[in-house]
């Protein structure tokens, strides 16, 4: 198990699924981080497009931004959601893709994927695959989605190039991904870096900007598009949350990925 600063990665995934089951199960509760509904319009996602999904799914939303910005998922593509939680995006996803197409919904933490299911139930959908697993061994062979999306997760990830090289290896030559995710601006100290909890709070694990784009790019993607900077963290009730996160420069990104090849 490789260490990273002073931590074991299990012990960051446990901190990571801890959180997130305390997001599943406790969906009322306040955390430094926006939730629910309000953090979905907070961020930018049409409340036209909310009505559409079962609000149990809404309730337990921890994204941080709209990747649906993107505009790359079409009629009949096979979309992998790395990350699906409760199954917002996914199930946005699946009324994008249509009956012909599928959406495999990626989640690590057990309680995510229970309320997921249930979701799935509740939406009457037929083209989700709920998944267990985590982005760093993705369980699916390679090149077999049109489009991944993301939002909010590959920051909790300790091992990003793997991850990324994870997501490049199930695209298809020519598919893109969409995703929303956390940067900072300014190096983060090895002693957060060494408190589990902190990876699981959505700032620590964040990498400079600029390594987290070069870091896509050496994963093999020719084309990495910013589509909007937003400061997430101006949404927190935390004030604490609120300064660390200026400090940093933390915010969150809009990306837009192309995988190469392809017709």
């Amino acid at each position: 198990m490789v260490a990273i600063a002073g931590l074991r990665k299990e012990q960051i995934f446990e901190a990571v699924q801890q959180m997130y089951t305390d997001v599943a199960t406790q969906p009322d509760r306040r955390f430094h981080f926006p939730t629910g509904r309000a953090a979905c319009l907070f961020v930018g996602y049409p409340e036209s497009w909310l009505d559409r999904i079962p609000p149990s799914a809404q309730e337990s939303f921890a994204g941080v931004g709209f990747p649906f910005a993107a505009d790359v998922i079409r009629s009949g593509d096979r979309v992998l959601d790395v990350g699906a939680g409760a199954g917002t995006d996914t199930l946005i996803a699946a009324g994008l893709v249509g009956d012909a197409g599928r959406v495999l919904a990626l989640d690590m933490t057990p309680a995510m994927l229970d309320k997921l299911r249930v979701n799935i139930s509740l939406a009457g959908v037929e083209n989700v695959e709920p998944i267990e697993g985590n982005a760093e061994a993705i369980p699916l062979p390679d090149a077999c989605v049109d489009v991944v999306t993301s939002n909010g997760v590959l920051n909790l990830v300790p091992d990003k190039a793997t991850a990324f090289a994870e997501i490049f290896r199930v695209l298809r030559p020519g598919g893109c991904v969409q995703l929303a995710d956390i940067v900072v601006s300014q190096p983060i100290g090895e002693k957060s870096r060494s408190n589990p909890r902190l990876w699981a709070e959505c700032v620590v694990g964040a990498v400079i900007e600029e390594i987290y784009l070069d870091t896509f790019r050496a994963a093999g993607f020719d084309a990495v598009s910013i589509l909007r900077r937003f400061d997430y963290f101006s949404g927190s009730n935390s004030e604490d949350t609120r300064r660390i996160a200026s400090a940093l420069g933390a915010h969150a990104l809009e990306l837009k990925l192309h995988k190469p090849g392809g017709t």
